[in-house]
Order: structure tokens, then sequence, then C-alpha cells
């Protein structure tokens, strides 16, 4: 600890929205504010840097009797929602040891059900053990639904039709299938039984309104019942923050947004923030917050110059020196123990950057935040990594991911989170970005699939590809010295150089050149017929009109074929089952 411990306070528990593009996050998060707002009687809605804070006194207003139906004791001061929905929110609300996120919303479009970005929203809030509630989003939508903006969820519901309700219901248990697909246990949130083992789905309409004022109660209800203790913060201790976004200012340059989680920070007092090379040491120049009533998404919204803030709050923070500042970093109030707020930010920054490993992929992404999930789910599907840091692909980088090349040329990659593909050329190097941490796994496996197949099948290359052929009556085109006759394949694939045999496993001749309408061509498959040249036999002696030959296979060439059979057609290992029959008339344990 840097300071010491002082009168104990509940801040706001941080609450962030994720999910998929367009189910509905942003409309989730303007709806709750909305509501907030149209209860600003009771005591409205806090604008910050970042987030919006519903005081208890609104969300009572807001929910009414359901707030009372829990029966607990409210404490929490209100909620403070995310403004900025979505991954980047999320990764970049991030401190040592895990997420600052005290509970998340995941919001799923009930009709379209999971997708890829819901997916790896649940690998990542469980990654970070972060509890989590499943908002049922666009329920206006289910079929024959009829909206009742002003009753209570349940109470619409029932007043449905049979048929809504039908359909509604199977639309609400395909989720807790997928859940429990994903091992989660889920249920309606008026029917779960255990909070602390069942994930919550309250049904809502960000279009409507319908069902925020019950998940807002679950979200108040939760906060209460399981996170006061997490939530006591030392309200005049030092402060704890940390870097949500970073942005260019008109007349200021470059500010950060900060999402203050403990403590209080004022104006003139030294901050160390986490750097990428080394902690940046600074002093607060001015803070600020938004107008009264400013709504935060506008541009021209208008913001006030304060002289502290007090956790839990989100702040606009003026200060020299944060050019390379990046998001998702920790900041620590330091006019006390200077030389240790180096050490714990700089120990929090190593925790997640990888520079030396001995072998693994190249890992870069445009927030620590979102390098450190992305860090996360690799390592959950057993994905070593060489070399992980922030910002875009740049020659180490690539000289880094060129290094593999001789050891492991599956390693030779380097996966980009939300950055664009570097402008120089890559060379060896395979370089997959994304935008969506679960696509990116995909491509680089099914990357690595594909260049496992190249590398099995270049050592296929040099072996004798099973054959099966006839000689045609009426083509033969010379006798001997070379023999050239036509024929037809029958099954495989036939190519110069293969060695011939008969039924009886005795090797005839050697393909010397295969022709198709008198060129030269490197191969015939199955149907094709051509002319094929055979040096050192006798057509009327060796051979007759009408034989039926087969290639005749190496026994450790078989084996390799056996080894790599799914590459093989059905053709080719019906052809290979042929080849060693015959083969094993002389010798029992042949290719076994």
């Amino acid at each position: 600890m840097f300071y010491e411990v002082s009168a104990r306070m509940l801040r706001q528990p941080i609450v962030t929205i994720l999910g998929h593009v367009d189910h509905g996050k942003t409309s989730l998060l303007d709806k709750i504010r909305g509501s907030g707002v149209a209860a600003k009687e009771a005591g409205g809605i806090t604008q910050a840097i970042g987030a919006s804070i519903l005081p208890l006194a609104t969300l009572k207003a807001i929910c009414g009797a359901l707030l009372d139906a829990l029966k607990l004791k409210l404490t929490i001061p209100g909620l403070l929602f995310i403004d900025t929905p979505g991954h980047a929110a999320f990764t970049n609300l991030r401190k040592r040891g895990g997420n600052l996120a005290d509970i998340a919303v995941l919001v799923v479009d009930v009709n379209e059900g999971f997708m890829p970005q819901t997916l790896e929203s649940i690998e990542i809030l469980k990654n970070y053990k972060t509890p989590f509630v499943i908002a049922a989003n666009k329920i206006d939508l289910v079929e024959r639904w009829f909206s009742h903006k002003d009753k209570p969820l349940l109470q619409n519901l029932s007043e449905q039709d049979m048929t809504t309700i039908r359909a509604f219901e199977t639309k609400m248990y395909a989720l807790v299938g997928k859940l429990s697909e994903l091992g989660l246990q889920s249920e309606r949130f008026d029917r779960v039984e255990d909070y602390t083992k069942q994930v919550a789905i309250v049904p809502v309409s960000a279009k409507t309104g319908e069902g925020v004022p019950e998940l807002l109660m679950v979200l108040t209800g939760l906060a209460q019942k399981f996170l006061e203790e997490h939530l006591k913060v030392d309200a005049h201790g030092q402060a704890k923050g940390t870097v949500l976004e970073v942005k260019e200012e008109k007349g200021l340059g470059k500010v950060l947004d900060v999402i203050i989680y403990d403590g209080t920070l004022k104006v003139n007092d030294t901050i160390v923030i986490g750097g990428l090379e080394k902690p940046i040491v600074t002093k607060v120049r001015a803070l600020f917050v938004p107008a009264p009533l400013a709504e935060m998404r506008e541009k021209k919204t208008k913001f006030q110059s304060v002289r502290e803030v007090a956790a839990a709050m989100g702040v606009r923070i003026s200060a020299t020196g944060i050019e390379d500042v990046v998001a998702g970093v920790p900041l620590l109030g330091a006019d006390a123990n200077l030389e240790e707020a180096q050490q714990y930010v700089q120990k929090e920054i190593a925790e997640v950057l990888i520079t030396t490993a001995s072998e693994g992929v190249v890992i870069k992404a445009d927030t620590l935040g979102s390098l450190e999930a992305l860090s996360k789910l690799l390592q959950d599907k057993n994905i070593s990594i060489k070399r992980a840091s922030v910002g875009l692909i740049a020659k180490k980088d690539l000289s880094d991911a060129e290094a593999n090349f001789e050891k492991n040329p599956l390693q030779t990659v380097i996966l980009g989170f939300n950055i664009p593909l570097p402008a120089e050329a890559a060379g060896n190097v395979k370089v997959i970005t994304s935008d969506v941490i679960y696509r990116l796994i995909e491509e680089y496996d099914a990357w690595q699939q594909e260049q496992k197949k190249r590398v099995e099948l270049s050592k296929m290359e040099h072996l004798v590809r099973p054959a099966k052929i006839q000689l045609l009556s009426g083509y033969v085109f010379r006798q001997s010295n070379p023999a050239v006759v036509g024929i037809e394949v029958l099954a495989g694939t036939l190519k110069p150089n293969t060695p011939l045999m008969k039924k009886d496993g005795k090797e005839v001749a050697v393909v010397k050149k295969i022709q198709q309408e008198q060129e030269s061509v490197s191969e015939a498959k199955k149907t094709s017929r051509v002319a094929i040249a055979l040096p050192g036999v006798i057509v009327g002696r060796q051979l007759k009109e009408g034989d039926t030959l087969y290639s005749m296979i190496p026994e450790e060439h078989f084996r390799t074929y056996k080894e790599f059979k799914e590459y093989l057609t059905t053709d080719e290992k019906e052809l290979l089952k042929e080849i060693a029959i015959i083969m094993r008339e002389k010798n029992p344990v042949w290719g076994v």
C-alpha cells in the first residue's frame, strides 16, 4: 500500500456492456441513460468522462417496487455505467490481477442468439472471472409481440397471446441451451434459484424500454448482495485508476480519459502512469468533467474544470509528457513513495508484455487491455506467445516472427488485434489481423491446418503414386525400344518414372514419358487416355494389349501413405488396398 488506510466508503459498482455488433449494446446503454434523465427529479444522472452514474435515488425511481421486493438494505451509492460499450471499454478497464468492471451486461439479440463476438465476450468474462447478466434484447421483435411500456415485464409477458409466449420461451431456452454447452448454468432472472451458480437472463427491449427496470434491479441486487466488500474504497487516499482512452483535444493536445476506482485525484497531484518502455511521471495540469446535463457523445459537449475527483469517477486529465500513453495502462497518485509507485505500475505492465520468450507467435494489439485479453485467450488454447506488445506492426515484430521459420514454420506468424496490416512485405511471415479476437484465432487455426497439410503433402511428393492402368487394344504405336502404347488410367494418378507391375506382383517396366495429344504431360488422372513410353519391354512378349498394370509402390512409401491417409482420396485408398493384396501374396507382412 502507498498510503495509510483512512475511513472506508462504498463506491458505485462499475458496469460495462458487451456483446456482438448490432445486438443493441449502444441502444441499451442509451435507454438506460435516458431512463436516468427521465428520473432526474429523484437525483438524475451524473455524466462523467466515459461513464454515466445513476444514483441510488434514481435507480429507486426507475425500478419502483421491484427494488423493494429484493428485501435488501441498499447501501451502494448507485451504478456507474461505462459509456463506451463493447470490447474496448471492457478490456481497457483492467487492473492488476483482473478486470476493473465489477459486473457486466452481455447483450444478446434474443432472435439471433449467440454470434462470434458473443462467444468471445463470454470467453473474456470467464477469463477475468467477471460476474455478468445477459440482456436478451429485441423482445419487441418476437412474433406478434405487443409492447406495454408502462407495465412490469413479467405482467407484460403474461398478457401476450399463447403463440407469442411460445415463440418467446423457445428463443429464451435456446440461449439457456447454448450457455449450458459453454459450461454455464442460466435461467430467466425471476426463476434463478442461486445467483452464485446461475447466470440471470433478463429479457429487454432497448427500443421500447421494456425490461430495463428489471435489468437495473438485478444489477443493483447483485452488487449489493455480493460486491459490498469489494466496493469499499478510501475516498481520501491515493488515487488509483486505469486509462480508458487517449485522445487529442483541441487546445490541450493529448489528454487521458481515466476511470478513478480508488482514492481522490487533485489538480497538481503527481501521478505515475504505466509506460511500454518505462513509467511516466507527471503532474495533473487540469481535470475536466462534462457540464451538467451534457450529452457525452456529442462532439460539441462542453466540459468544466474541477479541482478534484473521488472514486468512482471518470475524468479527463490534462498533463505533460503523456504522448506515449496507451489505453489500458494503470495510473497511480504518487505524491509520496514515488519509486514504489513506479515499480508497482511497471510490474503490472510487465505481466502483460512478453518480450523474450524462446518460441511462439508474435502478437500485437491497439491497447494494453486488448493485448491482455488476446494473450489470455491464446494461452487458454495452448498457443505459445514469443512476443506481445502494443502498437503497429514494426520491423522488429517481423524479424522476431521470421526467426521462427527455421525452427517451426507454423509459428512464423503475427496476430494483430484491432491494428492495420503492415505496409512493408512480410517475407515468410504470415500476418493475420482482425477486430474480433475470436476470428483472429479461427483464422490462425485455419492457416495452421493449411500449412500442416502443405508440409505433409510435400512429404508425399517424392512417393510413387498409386495408379492402375490398362493397355488399350489397337493402340500399340511402337513395340519396343522403347515400347509406346496407348493406355487408360482406371484409378489413381500415373506419373513419369512410375515402376509398373502385373497382377502377380512382377515388375515389368518403368514409365519414361507420358503424352497426351502429342504433348508431354506430368501426370494422367483417372479416365485419362494417354500414350506412354516403356523402355526395356516388347509388346507381344512381356506385355499384351488389354493387360492391367499397377504402380509398384515401395514398402516404405506404402507406410508413409498410411501415415497421411487423411490426405488420400477414397479412390486412392481402395487402390492401395489392391496393391497391398498383390504384394502380400509373396510377403504376408508387407507394409504392416
